[in-house]
């Protein structure tokens, strides 16, 4: 293609016929078109002759302010007219728009609040979505909105969706099946220089060798595309530092969405020197700069991902799509044959995926569920989404805003919602200001929430903040910025752009809040700042934890933590305003406030619950009972009392179940279960309970409960009588019965009656002093003489010399050999020859007098 002069030729104007006339014909269309093609600044032109004052004019959608001034003034440019005439833009904080205005082009916010002012958008024929690619919230949202205009008010309503990387055929099925026009080829021919070297060394190092590269290689000014505010600082720095004393003279520039409005123009106009501009994808855009002719893409950029579970965010660094490298290569042949250096592989490029997610798939959606709520819409599906919102964040982002008091049980704006989404703030801050105007002071609100939503205004590389704990804190900002008010002139360690743009934001906001009590604040700012926190930050009430070192916990049971040295790092509650996810277990808290308990209680009483907590505690062996007051995962206090027997009992019987407390079966209890197993053994067909330890410790509660009352640890436990619940566990038929067939002890022929033991084994044993036994010949039986009881002979020591179920046979052959082992040794106990005719006795022999 020919080079064109001073912009009066571009690819796009060789198909702007078939533009205008298939747009003009169809409700919606969908236009493709590569980077600088001309489709922002001359698509609307071409449309503009085909459509009467009269029908009304054209809005067109910019992403970015800088994006949507620039297209505005070029076009009015080209019309050889100013800004205000037939072209004008309506951004935030400035509107340049008049009653001949013929094209507005405005940003996503203003669109909203105009499609929300007015439903009807009369006096607008046509709406143009310009760099659709980038898929933010705020243009689905817009387009979404557009549509239901459309189908309900406005069928004359016409809807044109831009875009150079786009996959079109979704859209276009969205738009019931839209037209699809496409423009063929790059304004100029763009190499591709690859340069994956190096891949270990420090991106600004990478950064800096390739611009130096680049300024011996090729001609023309460098973009250099970073993925955030931070590389490009570093970058600036290690530019400066190799080009210092340079012949001729180049100058650097960043280009960022934080930056003042000023600077970001001043990236983009022409210099007279050569221009070395960093900037992040903001200037993936429409948005042209003079004199570009070197792209050098590093690949990465930055995105914000919401975590649905925790309600947090997150920063993270990743790699651009394949469309975005393509987007970013292209802005090197708008004006001429260019370079793009791709700081990654030929290979890498090709993996890279197709097209960037749509932040719908990735974003906070209380915003958008609260513009739906304002617009009538409870459920997402009553609208028409080309990726509609994610069930989990939006169930998340409900949450959010009932919990702000925005919407209703039912999903339905409350009064308080519809005047929070009258402000251009977060739903948080949005709640905060109403607070603030209800308590009669907006001007801190809007203070506060101007610091909240814009640039911090301490500089980054202000370390001496950090050092002195002033890093974390919101009310020190706020003496900040009204310190700068009063001086007019910045406090060391601050931005003063910052400072002017956060005060420009909040004299905007309070005009917005204008009908709000303007009388001063009822109480102590030092109250009335967390007061206000506190209803746009309920759920980010965090707790020092006991062991210190700046580490909280937040009522929805999150980990946090601030810098040690930050001057919040003791307080026992802060209020996290700012807080990202992290990458480990903890999120980092960057905004926060310090806030007292009572204050807390105040302000959430309807949050805190009162938990009437019971329960075992392992380690220490006992019941704990106490009265919780909790603010979802905080406990505020915890007073003990005394538990009902119907509270304990049940944990002291899992206790003993799970073999954390231990009950101690004694030896008249061990005797009774052996008796009783005995019975169920003998007598299979009566109805004898199982009293082994391993039947009874698997159901404590069936026999246990009654004499557990009073018991609350393990020692008492221990302790615990188990007879008495053992024999309650036999009828009074069964106590009988054990009484008659398996009797405690018998009557021997000394007698003497002697304990039986039912515990040692299967088969009860008696033991007994054989001389107690003379005269005896049948093993004495019980169970109604089924079963012989095990005879353990025992010497005058008490020692078994025979264990046997043959008495009869012991006598006749056994007893001699005993008699003959320990007649010597026992010489005063009754050794007879014949222990069939010998009494039976347990007394030694009478002394000789």
């Amino acid at each position: 293609m020919k080079k064109f002069p001073e912009g009066k030729s571009y690819p796009i104007d060789e198909i702007l016929p078939r533009i205008k006339e298939t747009v003009l014909a169809s409700p919606s269309a969908v236009l493709q078109a590569p980077p600088g093609s001309g489709k922002t600044t001359r698509t609307p032109l071409a449309l503009l002759e085909g459509i009467p004052p009269e029908k009304g004019r054209i809005l067109m959608l910019e992403p970015r302010r800088i994006a949507a001034v620039s297209a505005a003034r070029w076009m009015a440019k080209t019309l050889g007219e100013e800004i205000g005439g037939t072209m004008g833009y309506s951004i935030r904080f400035e509107n340049r728009v008049s009653e001949k205005t013929r094209i507005e082009v405005v940003t996503e916010g203003i669109l909203t609040r105009r499609i929300q002012t007015d439903p009807g958008l009369k006096g607008v024929a046509m709406v143009i979505f310009d760099e659709f690619h980038e898929r933010s919230l705020q243009a689905d949202l817009a387009l979404a909105l557009c549509l239901d205009i459309r189908r309900a008010l406005r069928k004359d309503l016409k809807i044109l969706v831009m875009s150079a990387t786009l996959d079109c055929g979704p859209v276009a099925s969205l738009l019931d099946g839209a037209p699809v026009i496409s423009s063929a080829g790059e304004a100029f021919p763009v190499e591709e220089r690859y340069r994956p070297d190096e891949q270990d060394r420090p991106l600004q190092a990478r950064i800096t060798a390739t611009v130096l590269t680049a300024l011996r290689e090729a001609s023309g000014d460098i973009l250099v595309f970073l993925p955030g505010g931070g590389e490009i600082r570093a970058c600036c720095e290690s530019l400066r530092a190799a080009l210092e004393g340079k012949a001729g003279g180049i100058s650097i520039h960043p280009l960022y969405g934080d930056l003042p409005f000023e600077e970001q123009e001043r990236a983009i106009l022409p210099s007279a020197k050569r221009k070395i501009v960093l900037a992040t994808n903001i200037d993936e855009t429409s948005l042209t700069i003079d004199g570009v002719k070197v792209v050098i893409d590093s690949g990465l950029t930055r995105r914000l991902q919401h975590d649905p579970a925790t309600g947090m965010n997150r920063l993270v660094t990743v790699g651009v799509s394949k469309a975005a490298a393509e987007q970013r290569k292209g802005r090197a042949g708008r004006l001429g044959p260019g370079v793009c250096y791709r700081l990654y592989s030929r290979h890498a490029f090709q993996g890279m995926i197709p097209f960037t997610p749509p932040e719908m798939l990735l974003a906070d959606l209380s915003p958008l569920i609260l513009e739906l709520a304002v617009w009538g819409v409870k459920d997402p599906t009553e609208l028409s989404w080309l990726d509609p919102p994610p069930k989990a964040a939006w169930e998340s982002g409900r949450r959010l805003l009932m919990e702000l008091g925005a919407l209703d049980p039912k999903g339905s704006v409350t009064p308080v919602g519809r005047w929070m989404a009258r402000l251009p703030l977060h739903p948080r801050l949005g709640r905060l200001s109403q607070r603030a105007a209800e308590l009669g002071c907006p001007r801190l609100g809007a203070d506060l929430a101007a610091i909240l939503s814009e640039r911090d205004i301490l500089r980054r590389e202000a370390s001496g903040f950090m050092a002195h704990g002033e890093g974390s804190d919101i009310g020190g900002r706020l003496d900040l910025l009204r310190r700068w008010r009063k001086q007019k002139e910045a406090p060391g360690g601050t931005d003063p752009w910052a400072l002017r743009a956060v005060d420009r934001a909040s004299q905007q906001l309070l005009r917005l809040m204008a009908g709000g009590d303007s009388r001063a604040c009822r109480e102590e700012e030092g109250t009335t700042i967390p007061r206000l926190l506190l209803r746009a930050f309920p759920d980010r009430i965090a707790k020092r934890r006991e062991e210190g070192g700046g580490r909280f916990i937040l009522c929805q049971g999150r980990g946090v933590r601030l810098p040690s040295a930050s001057r919040l790092a003791k307080s026992p509650f802060i209020i996290a305003a700012h807080v990202d996810a992290g990458e480990k277990a903890e999120g980092m808290v960057h905004l926060a406030e310090p806030v007292a308990e009572d204050l807390l209680r105040e302000e959430l009483s309807e949050s805190i619950e009162s938990i009437r907590r019971v329960e075992w505690d392992k380690r220490e062996g006992r019941i704990i009972a106490t009265v919780e007051e909790k603010l979802g995962a905080l406990q505020l206090s915890a007073k003990p009392f005394a538990p009902k027997e119907e509270e304990a009992d049940p944990l002291l019987c899992e206790a003993i179940r799970s073999g954390s407390a231990r009950i101690v079966f004694g030896e008249e209890a061990r005797q009774l279960q052996g008796r009783v197993s005995l019975m169920k053994r003998t007598f299979p067909t009566e109805n004898w309970p199982d009293l082994s330890e391993t039947s009874l410790l698997s159901v404590p509660e069936e026999w246990l409960l009654p004499w557990l009352k009073g018991i609350r640890t393990r020692e008492q436990l221990a302790t615990l009588d188990l007879l008495p619940p053992l024999r309650a566990r036999l009828s009074r038929e069964q106590q009988r019965l054990l009484i008659e067939r398996a009797p405690a002890s018998l009557l021997v022929p000394s007698g003497h009656r002697v304990t039986l033991d039912y515990a040692s084994g299967d088969i009860p044993i008696l033991a007994v002093k054989l001389q107690e036994m003379f005269g005896l010949a049948d093993t004495p039986k019980i169970t109604g003489g089924r079963v012989k009881v095990l005879l353990h002979l025992l010497s005058p020591a008490r020692k078994p010399v025979q264990v046997t179920q043959d008495l009869k046979g012991f006598w006749n052959s056994g007893y001699q050999q005993v008699k003959k082992e320990l007649k010597g040794r026992y010489p005063k106990h009754p050794w007879p020859d014949d222990p069939w005719k010998a009494v039976p006795t347990r007394q030694a022999k009478p002394r000789k007098r």
